[in-house]
């Protein structure tokens, strides 16, 4: 493992661990591996990774059959990059090898803050990829047990939701045997390459990229105009955590009976245009193809990009959610396509229209938690007025912060939900990232309790008014 040096603590231990699998082969990358990997070409290293407090008692031991049970039950998690000189790498799946755990003491140190270093550390690390497996796994000790569990993994095989379908099933094992719930079910990334590979896929695949085509000739093409701010490009991350979100759109899916995602994409929409002066919003949202047979709980890279346009001038806050939840559906079920194709569609359509695309302005929606709220009594709007007043807003820049001019990510911590806001600090300054959060938790309570609102975009859009 390259860079194997702690930054924190004391490297006391490599635990080199035993894996044996079912499965083996080498492929194509599948359509998810592709664009993770064209993020990596151009951006560098991109993981997922995850901190855990551990369970009191914990051993290092238990740590290492914990690592040696998910990487030998999960193709993702013991596949090797293939690289060639032009194109995307191949793939290869092992059934058996051995991989590394650390083991970091953290003496006088503070066991969560090593972990966390550790963790920021191993996130802008290059992986080795034809050599080094692609999870890294570091157990903190302190006080004779292991205190934090840190691991990370390289993002193209894995996702977020992926990463929550790999935790669901280490936790089903036995208890007392360690034995899994049952066999695993869902397609591994071979399979999946396999699958888009045939007629069907192939199929599938140009449906995407026509609609891709269509939705990107309609697209404005200078969406932020130029920098307001001077200087090199820099990246700033807020967060805001709102439960009076969280609460606004819960209220708004059971007035329409519909999930909260078109709420919370609206607002999104809406608070843009109003902060940055444009309409309408193109923005390229991350999809997760989990609703695909075969594919809910893959422990994989299954997350596509796919561009949508909303146009909300002249609307009403009600209207602008409506109208979100109508166009989304589309987004969604057309964000599975050949990365590598896609980009030439786009070149082509810059060819055609004389002009380059402006797609900077990114929207994630990462929540685990249930987005329908059956059975749940929505709050009223006294309660989502009050909730204004707990919504809290800090900085804190992960280790591999989005080189986009806007990305949001969405997080459902409990009781709410909180924005993850990044932006170029040429387009956005960190007061304009600061108003954009709160002009987003606006326009979600507007749609909750004052649906006939006015989203204040109006035709044509003032591209470029002082935000």
């Amino acid at each position: 493992m390259r860079g194997s040096e702690v930054p924190r603590g004391t490297l006391v231990d490599r635990v080199l661990v035993a894996f044996e699998g079912e499965g083996s082969g080498e492929g194509e990358l599948a359509f998810g591996q592709l664009g993770l990997w064209q993020s990596i070409a151009k951006s560098g290293t991109k993981t997922v990774a995850y901190v855990a407090e551990a369970d009191p008692g914990t051993t290092v031991d238990a740590v290492a059959d914990m690592l040696g049970f998910m990487v030998g039950r999960h193709q993702s998690l013991r596949t090797h990059l293939l690289l060639r000189e032009s194109g995307p790498p191949r793939q290869r799946v092992s059934t058996t090898g051995e991989i590394p755990l650390v083991v970091v003491a953290a003496g006088t140190d503070d066991p969560a803050e090593v972990a966390e270093a550790l963790s920021a550390h191993w996130q802008v690390v290059p992986f080795a990829f034809e050599t080094e497996w692609p999870v890294r796994m570091g157990a903190v000790v302190a006080g004779g047990a292991v205190t934090h569990v840190v691991t990370v993994i390289l993002h193209t095989s894995i996702d977020a939701f992926g990463l929550s379908a790999l935790a669901t099933d280490i936790g089903a094992r036995d208890p007392q045997t360690g034995a899994p719930a049952g066999p695993v079910t869902t397609l591994p990334p071979l399979a999946q390459a396999a699958r888009e590979a045939t007629p069907a896929g192939r199929r599938q695949n140009q449906q995407s990229l026509r609609y891709l085509e269509r939705v990107l000739r309609t697209a404005p093409t200078r969406l932020f105009g130029e920098p307001r701010y001077d200087g090199e490009p820099r990246f700033e991350m807020l967060r805001y955590r709102s439960r009076a979100i969280g609460m606004a759109i819960h209220a708004v899916a059971a007035r329409e009976r519909v999930d909260d995602s078109p709420a919370l994409l609206a607002s999104f929409v809406v608070g843009v245009g109003r902060v940055a002066g444009v309409n309408p919003v193109v923005t390229i949202v991350l999809v997760s193809n989990r609703f695909r047979p075969g594919y809910a709980d893959s422990v994989s890279a299954l997350i596509k990009v796919s561009p949508f346009v909303l146009d909300v001038a002249d609307l009403t806050m009600g209207d602008a959610v409506a109208r979100a939840a109508s166009r989304a559906l589309n987004t969604y079920k057309n964000a599975y396509y050949d990365a590598y194709e896609q980009d030439e569609v786009v070149r082509r359509v810059e060819r055609e229209r004389g002009e380059e695309l402006d797609l900077s302005c990114y929207y994630n929606d990462r929540r685990q938690r249930d987005r329908v709220h059956a059975g749940v009594a929505p709050p009223t709007a006294d309660e989502i007025r009050a909730a204004l007043a707990d919504s809290e807003l800090s900085w804190k820049q992960e280790a591999d912060v989005p080189k986009a001019k806007l990305y949001l990510q969405l997080d459902d911590p409990p009781g709410a939900v909180e924005l993850v806001l990044s932006a170029d600090g040429r387009y956005f300054s960190r007061a304009d990232l600061a108003t954009l959060a709160r002009t987003i938790e606006e326009a979600a309570v507007q749609a909750a309790i004052e649906p006939e609102t006015p989203t204040g975009l109006v035709r044509p859009a003032a591209a470029g008014a002082a935000r």
